[in-house]
């Protein structure tokens, strides 16, 4: 039988896995045994064994618990903890996801102890050396021996950099996966009530926000532009925003906490303002996008799963490493031009916006795909 470990470090990560974890776990139980670690990148309280419950996944057999540090440092205590466990499973093959710093030092770590290296959402580019995600992309690509693509840039990418074309395959995402299995179980279970009842309260118009990048919450400058134009926008409609713990203390550092408004503080129907929440949960947040008339952001998945439901979003990024989702998805980069981005809602509120369709293979059997890869 193989054994294949498969490593998550923050929240995204095992959204990514969980699909994978699912259909291995569903289909192949009698050649493949998958083995789940977590790194513990990230703490987040939210990531409780109910979380995994959510994911229709088991609790990882290992978590590393490495914490927060600098990235030398986390990327250190990963590779010495998932050495160990390297040494105990003896894995046939290592899987990684994504580009945070449990990609880079798993991936490391398996290879030199000779095991074989699958990347999951592999050949992303944004050209951004700046970005430590970027630097992460291209160092797992440059050891791994089998990557999965979501789109045919990112396999094109590949095989630029000299990539064996046997060892690419283009599979589709498995965040979509995971995003059409969200939505299935919404569907069948309902909303959390609370966040229900305040939905029912925004009326059919509201944007949603997220914004965590140093390049925009890190400078003065950078957030005050964004808030003004923020505050210009929830003039015409309220925004949700979710606010990072990073993000947080950058407003409260610099003053600009108090254009926001706290949400527990809300009664009756909410018509406007930068309606300010705690970090919500995974289906928390996506029963509020998922209906909204616009979504701003500077995190990568964002731009993929409103691309995959056709909700315009306008990202408040110089680049993007998901060209797909500008080229025929319902992305636009605005950057830091906020006279683009309160243009841009306002022709989204009038009905004028870009057209756009669901990328080839964003159909949620990317899972499939991939373990078919695997079981060979």
């Amino acid at each position: 039988m193989k054994k294949i470990i498969l490593v998550a470090g923050a929240r995204p990560n095992f959204m990514k896995i969980a699909p994978i974890l699912r259909e291995l776990r569903r289909n192949y139980s009698s050649s493949i045994q998958p083995v789940l670690v977590h790194t513990g990148q990230h703490y987040d309280p939210n990531m409780s064994g109910s979380f995994f419950a959510e994911l229709g996944i088991a609790d990882p057999e290992y978590n590393l618990e490495v914490g927060s540090a600098t990235h030398a440092e986390q990327s250190a205590a990963i590779m010495v903890g998932f050495e160990k466990v390297c040494a105990k499973e003896q894995p046939n093959m290592v899987l990684v996801v994504g580009d945070v710093n449990s990609t880079i030092a798993a991936g490391l770590v398996a290879k030199k102890m000779n095991v074989k290296l699958a990347h999951v959402e592999a050949g992303l580019r944004s050209g951004d050396s700046a970005m430590p995600e970027e630097i992460n992309r291209l160092a797992t690509d440059a050891i791994a021996d089998i990557f999965f693509t979501t789109e045919k840039q990112g396999t094109e990418n590949l095989l630029r950099e000299g990539k064996p074309p046997q060892a690419v395959h283009f599979v589709g995402h498995v965040m979509i996966d995971n995003l059409f299995y969200q939505l299935h179980k919404q569907d069948k279970t309902g909303p959390n009530p609370e966040i229900a009842s305040f939905k029912d309260r925004l009326g059919e118009k509201y944007a949603c926000l997220t914004l965590h990048r140093p390049s925009n919450v890190d400078k003065r400058e950078h957030l005050q532009h964004i808030v003004t134009a923020l505050q210009d926008i929830s003039r015409e409609l309220p925004v949700i925003f979710p606010c990072h713990p990073r993000t947080r203390s950058r407003l409260e550092g610099f003053g600009l906490l108090d254009a926001m408004l706290p949400s527990e503080k809300l009664s009756g129907s909410v018509k406007k303002g930068i309606v300010l929440f705690v970090p919500l949960g995974y289906n928390d947040f996506l029963y509020f996008w998922k209906n909204a008339s616009v979504v701003l952001t500077d995190s990568g998945g964002l731009q993929e799963e409103t691309t995959a439901l056709g909700v315009p979003c306008l990202t408040l990024r110089e680049n993007t490493e998901r060209p797909i989702t500008l080229e025929c998805g319902s992305n636009v980069l605005v950057g830091r031009d906020m006279d683009l981005l309160c243009q841009s809602v306002s022709s989204i509120l009038a009905g004028r916006f870009k057209s756009h369709r669901v990328p080839d293979l964003w159909d949620g059997l990317a899972s499939e795909r991939i373990a078919k890869v695997l079981s060979i």
